[in-house]
């Protein structure tokens, strides 16, 4: 379970590295899987170490899919995935 405790920073957390990506994926609707690392890293301190486990929740979420023909990551939305 993804729980904040009281030493975490909010903006260093696996929830915010999501929200930022997801952010980014639905105003772009695809994104390449190096275009996404680069931004997390840019836009969140650590954010490289926190990327693979951010894309595994929001793909556990059914938020994401990954197209592996052109290596990039799709925002489906909350009901498209099923």
């Amino acid at each position: 379970m993804l729980r904040p405790t009281k030493h975490s920073h909010p903006d260093r957390t696996v929830i915010y590295v999501s929200l930022r990506l997801l952010a980014r994926l639905k105003a772009l609707r695809l994104d390449d899987y190096d275009g996404l690392r680069k931004f997390a890293k840019k836009a969140v301190p650590g954010g490289d170490v926190l990327f693979l486990p951010a894309l595994n929740f929001l793909y556990l979420l059914g938020l994401i899919e990954y197209r592996p023909k052109t290596d990039a990551m799709e925002y489906v939305g909350p009901n498209e995935a099923i």
